[in-house]
C-alpha cells in the first residue's frame, strides 16, 4: 500500500495505521514549513487532482521521516511518471464523499435515499474503472497495482444503475410494482385534470380570471375562481391570489378524482420506499469492500495529481536517504507555477560538509536558493517529485528550522533583531544531525561587528554538532570561516559585473562580492563620496574584494574556454555522427538491394525451370503422337509442335544463362529501347537516356530513374514472343505487418512494401504497426509524408486497427 500523509480519508475509514509517518519534531517546524510556503505549493500540487477529496488529500501530506514508508511513497510515482513520459496515460474518475453514507450503513434497518444510493454506485463505477486502469500498467507499475481491492458483486452494480438516477430519483426500471404505481398516478392524474378542465370550460366567463388553467395548491388539484364571481362551483378552497381577488377552489365533484390521485401517489410512495430499502439491504454487506473501494479511488487521485503535476514541471523523483544533498537544475515551485522563466541551479553539499555559508550582492536570489533547497527535501519526504532534475540526491531530516524574512512584532515587544536572535535560541536548543536550517542573513540587524561574532560562533557551533545548515550573509568577516572551520564551505551567485544584474547561477567555494560600490557608481552617486567611501573600506576588505574579481575573472575565461571546447566536441560528435548514421544507412540500403537481386534471381531462376520443364513436356507428348501418327497430317502437326518447343526452350535458357551470367549482351552500351534489369530485380525497357548518367525505365505502365551504370542489358526477344507478351506488375500484399521491429528495421520493409504496392499497381496498403511506444508509428508516417507516390494517408477505422494501422493511398497514374 502506498503511503499517504497521515490521518483519515473522506469515507471515515482509517486508510493508515502503523504506517503513518511520524511528524517533524517541535512546533518549530510547523512554523518552518509556512515559512517556505509549504502549504501553497501543496495547493499547486493539489489543482491536479481530478476530484475535491483528492485534491485535500494532497494538501494534508506533511513530510515522513522513515526512509522506508518515504521510499514507498515515491516508488509508484516514479513507475507511474515513466509511463506519463512515454505517451501512456492512466485515469482514475474522482469519487463523492462517502464517510456518511458508509456510516448509515452501518446503523441495522437504516434506509439510504435516492441521492446517497447514487453516491454509492458512483464510487462502485469508479472503483471498476481504477481497477481496470491499474491492472492494466500492473507489469509497467506494480507498485500502484498492489493498491488494488476486491469490488462488490457485479449484482448491486447492475442493480444501482437500473434503480438510481443520475440526479438520485428512483427510476422506474427499479421494480415492476413501482412502474405499475406510477402509471396509476399518471392516468389519475391525466383524468383529474381533464375533470377539472371541463368544470373551468362550463363556468361562467365573467367568474374565470383571463388565462385561467387548472393548477396546484397544498398538493391538490385545484381552479381559478374570481371572489366576485355570482356563482362559482362548490368545493374546497385551497388558497387565495396576492391580491385576494382569485380563489383557488378544488371542485366538490373533483374530489373523488383528486382522492384517487393521491392514493396512487401513496402507493408509489412505498414502493419507492421498498426498493430502497431493497438496494440498502443488498449494499450493506458490502459496506467495508465499498470503503477500501472508495480509499483505493482516493489514493489514486491523489497519486496521479502528483504524477501530473511531476510531469508538467519536468520533474524528476529523487534519491532519498543519502548522506548529502545533491540537487540537480533545481527550480522553485512556485516561480514556476507563476509562470515565470526560471534559471535552474545545482547545488551540493557533501557528506562531510554540514554548513554552507552564501554571500553576494541583494536581489542575487539568495532567498530563493533557500527556499528552493528546504522545498525540494520537504517535498520528496512528503511523496511529491519537487522541481528538480535526474540523478538528485537527498537527505531524510526530521525538522526543519527556517528564519527568513522580517519577524518584527510590535505586540510582542520584538524588535527584527531581537526576533532573529529567539529563533536563534530555538535552533540552538533543538537542532540536531538530522535536521535543517536555513537562516537569512544571518548576524543581521545589529553592529556588523557584533552581529558577525554571534553569527561565526553560532555556525562554529551548529557545524560542530554536525547539523546541516544553509545561511545567506553580507558580513564579510564571515567568508573567512571556510577556511578556519572543517565542515564549513563558502559559496556564492553569480552576478554579472558588467551589466551589474544577476545571472542566478549558483558557484560552490567561492564567496561573493557585495557589489556596494559599483552599483553606487553605476546609479550616477558623486564621484568624490564614492572615492572617499572606498578609502574608507578596510585595506583588508579591498584585497579580498580584489581576489575575488580575478578569480570571478579567471572562471569566467574559463566558463568561455570549457564552452568553446564544448561546441568543437559536440560539432565533431555531430559530424561523426551524421557520418555514422549516412554509413549505416548505406549499408541497410546495400543489404536490401542485394536481397532484392537474390530474390529476383531465384524468381528467373524458378520461371526459367517451370518453362523448360514445361517445354520438355510438350516435346515428349508431342514425340508420342509422332510414334503413333497413322498419316502424313499428323506426322506434320506432331513436328511443328516439336519446332515451337524447341524454340521456347532455347528462349528459357537464353533468359536464365542471361541472369546467371550477368545478362547477355552485358558489354554492349546501352540504346533507347533496350530491355534492362534494374538492380532491385525488375526488367524493364530504357525509355530515355539522360546526360547524367541515369536512365529513365519503362516497368509496365510505372517509368523509373537509376543510374545507367546500375542496369543490366538483356537478350532481346524474339519478335513473335514480344508481339504477344503482356507485362505483368510482381504480385504484391496489400498489407505488411510491422510489429515487433524497431524503427531503422521498420523503415527499411516500409519502404520496400510501398515500392512492391507500387509497382503491382495496388490502389492503397496497409502498414499495421501497432500502438506501443509510437516509434515505428511515427517513422511510417514521415516515410509516407515524404513519398510523392501517396496521394494521402490516414488511421484505420476504429473497427480495423484504429491508431494502429496507417492505410496509404498511391496516386492515380
Amino acid at each position: 500500500m502506498m503511503v499517504m500523509g497521515s490521518g483519515q480519508d473522506k469515507s471515515g475509514v482509517q486508510a493508515r495505521s502503523a504506517s503513518t509517518p511520524l511528524p517533524f519534531r517541535g512546533e518549530t517546524s510547523v512554523t518552518s514549513l509556512a515559512a517556505l510556503e509549504f502549504p501553497a505549493v501543496l495547493d499547486v500540487v493539489a489543482g491536479w487532482a481530478k476530484g475535491p477529496l483528492g485534491a485535500e488529500r494532497v494538501r494534508d501530506r506533511r513530510p515522513a521521516t522513515d526512509p522506508v514508508l518515504i521510499a514507498a511513497d515515491l516508488r509508484p510515482l516514479d513507475e507511474m511518471l515513466v509511463l506519463w513520459r512515454r505517451g501512456e496515460r492512466v485515469d482514475i474518475p474522482p469519487v463523492p464523499a462517502l464517510a456518511d453514507v458508509l456510516s448509515r450503513l452501518g446503523v441495522a434497518g437504516s434506509v439510504l435515499n435516492g441521492a446517497e444510493l447514487l453516491r454509492v454506485r458512483q464510487t462502485v463505477s469508479a472503483a471498476r474503472i481504477a481497477v481496470t486502469e491499474l491492472t492494466r500498467v500492473a507489469s509497467e507499475a506494480p507498485s500502484a497495482a498492489v493498491r488494488v481491492v476486491p469490488l462488490p458483486d457485479r449484482v448491486v452494480d447492475r442493480r444501482l444503475l437500473e434503480s438510481i438516477g443520475d440526479e438520485g430519483e428512483v427510476l422506474d426500471t427499479a421494480s415492476p410494482a413501482l412502474f405499475r404505481a406510477r402509471r396509476d398516478i399518471h392516468a389519475a392524474r391525466e383524468r383529474l385534470v381533464k375533470k377539472l378542465e371541463s368544470i373551468l370550460r362550463s363556468a361562467e366567463a365573467q367568474a374565470v380570471p383571463q388565462g385561467a388553467q387548472v393548477t396546484v395548491r397544498e398538493d391538490r388539484y385545484v381552479i381559478p375562481i374570481r371572489r366576485d364571481a355570482r356563482q362559482r362551483p362548490e368545493g374546497i378552497i385551497h388558497g387565495e391570489s396576492g391580491s385576494a381577488g382569485t380563489l383557488f377552489i378544488e371542485p366538490t365533484a373533483a374530489i373523488e378524482s383528486g382522492n384517487a390521485l393521491r392514493s396512487a401517489m401513496a402507493r408509489a410512495e412505498q414502493e419507492e420506499l421498498a426498493v430502497l430499502r431493497e438496494l440498502t439491504e443488498l449494499v450493506r454487506p458490502e459496506r467495508r469492500v465499498l470503503a477500501a473501494a472508495h480509499a483505493m479511488c482516493v489514493e489514486g487521485d491523489d497519486l496521479l495529481a502528483r504524477v501530473r503535476y511531476a510531469h508538467a514541471v519536468e520533474a524528476s523523483v529523487p534519491e532519498v536517504g543519502a548522506e548529502q544533498i545533491d540537487l540537480r537544475r533545481a527550480r522553485h515551485p512556485l516561480l514556476l507555477a507563476r509562470g515565470l522563466e526560471v534559471v535552474p541551479f545545482d547545488l551540493a553539499l557533501g557528506e562531510h560538509e554540514r554548513t554552507l555559508l552564501i554571500s553576494g550582492p541583494n536581489a542575487g536570489g539568495k532567498t530563493v536558493l533557500l527556499k528552493t533547497t528546504g522545498l525540494a527535501i520537504v517535498l520528496a519526504q512528503s511523496g511529491i517529485a519537487p522541481p528538480v532534475g535526474p540523478g538528485t540526491k537527498l537527505p531524510v531530516i526530521d525538522g526543519i528550522f527556517v528564519d527568513i524574512g522580517d519577524h518584527q512584532s510590535i505586540a510582542a515587544d520584538l524588535s527584527t533583531f531581537s526576533a532573529h536572535v529567539v529563533a536563534l535560541r530555538e535552533i540552538l536548543a533543538t537542532a540536531g544531525p538530522d535536521t535543517l536550517v536555513l537562516m537569512d542573513e544571518i548576524g543581521s540587524g545589529t553592529d556588523p561587528a557584533e552581529g558577525g561574532a554571534l553569527a561565526a560562533a553560532t555556525l562554529r557551533a551548529l557545524t560542530g554538532r554536525g547539523v546541516r545548515t544553509i545561511v545567506t550573509t553580507h558580513l564579510g568577516a564571515l567568508k573567512s570561516l571556510a577556511s578556519e572551520v572543517p565542515g564549513i564551505v563558502n559559496g556564492s551567485l553569480e552576478f554579472d559585473a558588467e551589466g551589474l544584474r544577476p545571472t542566478f547561477r549558483f558557484r560552490k567555494g567561492i564567496p561573493g562580492r557585495s557589489y556596494g560600490l559599483a552599483i553606487a557608481r553605476r546609479l550616477a552617486v558623486d564621484p568624490e563620496v564614492l572615492a572617499t567611501a572606498e578609502a574608507l573600506v578596510p585595506k583588508q576588505e579591498r584585497l579580498l574584494d580584489e581576489l575575488l574579481a580575478q578569480v570571478e575573472q579567471r572562471a569566467r575565461e574559463l566558463e568561455q574556454r570549457e564552452s568553446m571546447l564544448a561546441d568543437r566536441e559536440f560539432e565533431v560528435g555531430n559530424r561523426e555522427a551524421v557520418a555514422a548514421a549516412t554509413a549505416e544507412a548505406q549499408g541497410i540500403r546495400e543489404r536490401e538491394l542485394k536481397r532484392r537481386e537474390k530474390d529476383a534471381d531465384r524468381q528467373a531462376r524458378e520461371t526459367a525451370r517451370r518453362h523448360l520443364l514445361d517445354a520438355r513436356a510438350t516435346v515428349e507428348e508431342a514425340l508420342r503422337l509422332a510414334r503413333g501418327a497413322a498419316d502424313s497430317a499428323e506426322a506434320k502437326e506432331a513436328r511443328r509442335v516439336i519446332e515451337e518447343a524447341a524454340g521456347r526452350e532455347r528462349a528459357a535458357l537464353d533468359a536464365s544463362r542471361a541472369i546467371t551470367e550477368g545478362g547477355l549482351g552485358a558489354d554492349k552500351e546501352l540504346t533507347v529501347g533496350a530491355r534492362v534489369r534494374l538492380p532491385s530485380g525488375s526488367a524493364g525497357v530504357v525509355h530515355e537516356l539522360r546526360g547524367d548518367g541515369k536512365a529513365v525505365v519503362t516497368v509496365g505502365v510505372v517509368k523509373l530513374v537509376a543510374a545507367a551504370s546500375e542496369l543490366t542489358p538483356l537478350a532481346e526477344e524474339p519478335a513473335a514472343r514480344r508481339k504477344t507478351t503482356v507485362y505483368e506488375a510482381p504480385s504484391a500484399p496489400f498489407e505488411v505487418d510491422l510489429r515487433g521491429m524497431r524503427g531503422d528495421e521498420a523503415a527499411v520493409v516500409a519502404t520496400a512494401a510501398l515500392d512492391a504496392a507500387v509497382l503491382a499497381e495496388n490502389p492503397y496498403l496497409r502498414i499495421i504497426h501497432g500502438m506501443g511506444t509510437g516509434v515505428v508509428r511515427d517513422r511510417v508516417r514521415q516515410i509516407l509524408k515524404a513519398d510523392r507516390r501517396v496521394a494521402r494517408f490516414a488511421f484505420a477505422p476504429p473497427n480495423q486497427g484504429g491508431t494502429g494501422v496507417t492505410i496509404a493511398e498511391f496516386a492515380a497514374g
